[in-house]
Order: structure tokens, then C-alpha cells, then sequence
């Protein structure tokens, strides 16, 4: 009866990440006819963004909040509250409602992936936890395969407002498998939130990465827009943790943040955020636009991540119990090292995609091996009372590291792109923006359209910029190696098995 009861609760979990997961990559197929339907053309960045800064911002919250206030408590709050904003985007008669609904949708997400992953370490031993976390990693790699092409369909069938109400059922169900067979130990104590300390780190966080999706697509990175925003982030980042040193439970540990092991987890987190969003956004982008295949085949080389990632998630528990944390990293961070070589070295215009498919099987070994290490071990070397809020700070560091590339990456493809259009005599059909140079090359119907000087100017100048972006990503993946070699051989395996 236990081993069926853990199998629901699994269930209920997979769907409800998979729901939060894929509203990051559902919506983009169906924004030109939302745009038709609702206009508000100028705002539609918002529905991404705002989305994003909401559910980055409450991750560590809903950490804390479900080491106080349990697991299902917490879980319930955020689900509803996903579920809630999901029904009103679908209401929405304007853009503004669209996006102030997408903003209730990420308040709630925020809640469903940290405690969902919290929930896993409750439920299942080291032994097992590793592989449980292969089966979330690859929800989180199905969601961004299937959810465009899904996102495709409801909208041609029954209409954009389905991409966000089929939310609604499925939801329900997958609440009620957690609910009621996840069976919690409460203990009866009296706790003082820290309102305040919640706050300072919602407005931090939100400046952040508010400053990192605006700068440098709507706001130049030098503008007073960007660094009043960066500065406004600062300064309520410093005020919060002054504030964590004399709370009485503060929402975020300090002592978490300088144990040696939990940093160097969630730095290596951070990077491997950075990494993945590299992989996922410039390899299908190169396939493309550079090689001029299809849509379909620029997906299915980064799909191949999704095969070599839940393998080695599975494989690194034994790694661990065999021969220790700071092992299974090493291993992990050395693949993903040599994987990222295969981009700068091998990649050129005549390149197989299949080989490109290969390197990235590889990628998904390393980084299932790196990430699921970091993840279990901010879980382990915690109590019990601490899991949710360990859990949810390396969350919170693997999708900030996401945002800070975004930026990173962006910048530095876009200025190689730049130096390149200086040299060519005659660029006015792009209109002057360099962005431009991978919209012209990614549509079929405007790349036919170019003169075959022009095309191999531009597929060489996008190249060369996500040839300087992957570098950026090598030397990331060459940091991350290097922070293993720190982590201290694990005494502590041994003990957590048993006490599972």
C-alpha cells in the first residue's frame, strides 16, 4: 500500500510540473493570435517576463514557507493560486488582464517546482531520489519540446484561451493525488514569519530580473533605466539580508548560504542554469539558422538532452553512495566541459545535425549528473526542517543563472553580429537591427528571399556570434569543474541512507 501511495503521489507531481513547466513554452505559439485577438502588441513581452519574475521571486518563500507550514499546505496554496491565474488568463479580454493574470499563474508556479522536488526528498531514500529526480528532469525537457507543438494544436482545434483552462482539470486531478495520499509528520510548533524579510526579497529579486530581461532588448544596458533598476536591486538585496541576520526565523538561513557545501552547490547550480539555457537556446538557433534546416530537425538535436539527462540523473545516486558527492561531480562537470568543446570546435556550415544531436547527449549525461548531484546534496545535508528551503535556494540559483545568460549570452552574440554588419557594405534590408539577422535567417520565407552573397554573409555573422557565445558557455562549464574539486568528500552518505 506504501509503494502505491508513493506512486500517486509521484503521478500528481510529474502533472503538476509538467503543467508549470510547459506555461514557459506553451504560450509562445500562441501569442500572434492572442496579439489578433486582444492587440496590445507593444505589451506582449510582459506576459513572458512578468510570468518569469513571479515565479523566480517566490521560489525561495515557498521554500521556507513549507518547512514551517508543511509540504501539502504550501503545495495546495501555490497550485490553487496557478490554477486561478490560469482560469483568468483564458478570461482575459485585454492584454493588461492577460499579463496581471500571468503574473498570478507565476506567484503559483513559484510554489510547484521547489515543492515538488521537496516532496521527493520526503518521500524517497538517496537510493532511489536520484532516479525520482531523472523522471522531473525529463518532465522539464518534454515540456520544452511538446509544449510549443501542443500550444500549436489547441490553438488551431478549440481556441487560445484552452492553453491556459485544460490547466484547470488536470490540475484538480493531480492536487488530489498529493492531498490526500501524501501522508506528512507536523510537528505542533509555534512559528513568526518574516513578513518583512518576504517582501525585501521579492522586490530584490524582482529588480533583478526584471533589470536582466529588459536590458539590452528594451532598455540599453547603460540607460538610467537598467542601472536604477540594477541599483534599486542592491540596495533591497542588502537590506534583506541585514534583515535575515536579526530575524527570528528569517525566510532564508544565512547559515545556509555560508555551509561550504551548500554554497559550492548552489554556485555550480547557478552555472548549470547558465549552461542549459546556452544549450537549449543557441543549438536549435544554429541548426537553423546556419545549416537551414527545418524547424523540426533544430528540435530534435536539443531533444537528444532529454536521453543522456534522466539517465545519469538515475545513475547518480549509486555514483554517490559508491564514491561520494564531490566524485559524482567531478565526473558530471568534466563531461559537461568536454560536451561544450564540441560546439566551437566542430561546428562549422556543413556540420551534421546528427552529430550536433550526438554532442548533446552527451551534454545531457553531464548535466544530469551535475544537477541532480547539487540538488541532492543541498537536501541531504540538511534536517528535515530545512529541506524545503535548501531545496528552493538551489532552485532559485539554477533559474537565476538561466536569466543572468539570457543576458550574458544575448549581449555577446548580438555584439559579434554588430562588428560583422560593419563590414558589409550594404545591410539596409535588415533596418538596422541586429536581432533582425536571426528573424530573417529563422524564416523560411524571408531566408528564401536573400541573395546568396547576402545569405552567406549573414549565416557567417550569426555563426560567429554563437561561436563567441558558446565559448562564453565553455569557459562557464571550466568554472564549474573547477568549484567541484572544493566540495568536501562526503562523510554523511552513510547516514542519511540509513535514516531514510
Amino acid at each position: 500500500m506504501e509503494v502505491q501511495r508513493r506512486r500517486i503521489v509521484l503521478a500528481g507531481l510529474l502533472v503538476s510540473m509538467f503543467l508549470a513547466a510547459m506555461e514557459g513554452t506553451i504560450v509562445a505559439t500562441a501569442m500572434p493570435t492572442i496579439i489578433g485577438d486582444l492587440g496590445g502588441f507593444s505589451l506582449f513581452a510582459w506576459v513572458f517576463s512578468l510570468f518569469l519574475l513571479a515565479q523566480v521571486a517566490t521560489i525561495p518563500i515557498y521554500g521556507r514557507l513549507a518547512d514551517v507550514w508543511g509540504r501539502k499546505r504550501v503545495f495546495t496554496i501555490g497550485i490553487f493560486i496557478f490554477l486561478f491565474g490560469s482560469l483568468f488568463c483564458g478570461l482575459s479580454h485585454s492584454m493588461l488582464q492577460l499579463i496581471l493574470s500571468r503574473a498570478v499563474q507565476g506567484v503559483g508556479a513559484g510554489a510547484i517546482q521547489p515543492i515538488a522536488t521537496t516532496i521527493v526528498g520526503d518521500i524517497y531514500p538517496l537510493r532511489e531520489r536520484a532516479r525520482v529526480q531523472g523522471y522531473i528532469s525529463s518532465v522539464w525537457a518534454l515540456a520544452s519540446i511538446g509544449g510549443p507543438m501542443l500550444g500549436g494544436f489547441i490553438v488551431q482545434t478549440i481556441g487560445w484561451p484552452w492553453i491556459f483552462w485544460i490547466n484547470v482539470p488536470i490540475g484538480l486531478v493531480a492536487w488530489f493525488g498529493i492531498f490526500f495520499f501524501h501522508k506528512e509528520q507536523l510537528t505542533q510548533k509555534r512559528h513568526v514569519l518574516d513578513f518583512l524579510g518576504s517582501i525585501l526579497l521579492v522586490l530584490g529579486t524582482s529588480a533583478l530580473i526584471l533589470a536582466l530581461v529588459q536590458g539590452g532588448v528594451v532598455w540599453a544596458w547603460t540607460s538610467w533605466q537598467s542601472i536604477a533598476v540594477f541599483l534599486f536591486s542592491g540596495i533591497f538585496t542588502f537590506l534583506f539580508i541585514l534583515r535575515q541576520r536579526v530575524a527570528a526565523e528569517p525566510i532564508l538561513p544565512l547559515q545556509l548560504l555560508r555551509a561550504r557545501n551548500i554554497a559550492l552547490a548552489n554556485a555550480i547550480a547557478l552555472i548549470i542554469g547558465g549552461i542549459t539555457y546556452g544549450l537549449s537556446s543557441f543549438t536549435p538557433t544554429f541548426v537553423q539558422g546556419v545549416l537551414g534546416t527545418s524547424a523540426v530537425v533544430a528540435g530534435l538535436t536539443i531533444a537528444t538532452l532529454s536521453i543522456g539527462w534522466p539517465i545519469a540523473a538515475s545513475l547518480s545516486g549509486r555514483l554517490i553512495l559508491a564514491r561520494g558527492y564531490r566524485f559524482t561531480f567531478i565526473l558530471g562537470l568534466i563531461l559537461t566541459f568536454f560536451a561544450t568543446l564540441v560546439y566551437p570546435f566542430l561546428l562549422t556550415a556543413t556540420s551534421s545535425p546528427w552529430w550536433i544531436a550526438l554532442g548533446t547527449t552527451l551534454f545531457g549525461f553531464g548535466l544530469g549528473l551535475s544537477s541532480t548531484t547539487s540538488l541532492l546534496l543541498v537536501q541531504t545535508v540538511v534536517s528535515y526542517e530545512q529541506r524545503g528551503v535548501s531545496t528552493g535556494v538551489n532552485m532559485f540559483a539554477r533559474t537565476l543563472g538561466s536569466s543572468l545568460w539570457v543576458a550574458i549570452l544575448g549581449s555577446v552574440m548580438d555584439g559579434v553580429i554588430a562588428q560583422h554588419l560593419d563590414l558589409y557594405p550594404s545591410t539596409h534590408f535588415l533596418r538596422g537591427a541586429t536581432l533582425d539577422v536571426t528573424n530573417v535567417l529563422l524564416d523560411p520565407a524571408r531566408r528564401a528571399q536573400l541573395a546568396p552573397s547576402q545569405l552567406h554573409f549573414l549565416t557567417d555573422a550569426l555563426a560567429a556570434g554563437i561561436d563567441h557565445a558558446f565559448w562564453f558557455v565553455c569557459w562557464s562549464a571550466a568554472i564549474g569543474v573547477l568549484l567541484t574539486f572544493f566540495v568536501s568528500p562526503s562523510l554523511i552518505v552513510a547516514k542519511q541512507e540509513s535514516s531514510d
